[in-house]
């Protein structure tokens, strides 16, 4: 097998390597470096792998990288781009705003007076013509910086002297009330 070799070192050297690690929160990004340093001490990349854990190619790479655009692109990593979303980002910031600016009657959506994920689910179909699942819904609120709370209600004839009174009855009873 060949013996990997740093072709262009970038003006890196194995002390600043080995300082620069050092300042490497990312354990990760600490062994592409640590791989590379140890290239450059004469290591062999098999031994190097088994070292720090590694696939020998993956090494192997990190070298690549390195004599090709320095410390940079060694720890550069590359995420997949994922699922593209269904709505836009203007869309998504359309449907905040009708959220938090009116109501489901106000938007003709029926009899409600607060949103929650089935009519945002029926929102959607309607206004965007996207079908999105409720628990997907919930996750772009989230990303938009809202959250998915369920509304709570009070009783209209409820006698606000009778409350007190029981939550002050409450209190003695736990206060008195033996626990074994």
């Amino acid at each position: 097998m060949k013996q990997l070799q740093v072709t262009n070192d970038h003006g890196w050297t194995v002390d600043a390597l080995r300082d620069y690690e050092r300042t490497l929160k990312d354990a990760r990004k600490r062994n592409r470096v640590t791989a590379v340093r140890l290239v450059m001490e004469g290591y062999k990349g098999i031994d190097i792998a088994n070292l720090l854990n590694l696939h020998r190619q993956s090494v192997s790479k990190y070298v690549q990288n390195f004599n090709e655009g320095g410390i940079d692109q060694v720890i550069e990593r590359r995420y997949a781009p994922g699922k593209t979303p269904y709505l836009t980002p203007e869309e998504e910031q359309e449907l905040k705003q009708m959220i938090l600016e009116s109501t489901p009657v106000q938007e003709g959506l029926g009899m409600e007076s607060y949103w929650d994920s089935r009519i945002i689910q029926y929102a959607l179909e309607e206004k965007f013509n996207v079908s999105m699942t409720r628990g997907g819904i919930c996750d772009m609120l989230h990303r938009t910086g809202l959250r998915y709370t369920r509304p709570t209600y009070t009783l209209a004839k409820a006698d606000p002297k009778k409350q007190r009174d029981f939550l002050d009855q409450l209190d003695v009873i736990k206060k008195t009330s033996q626990t074994t």
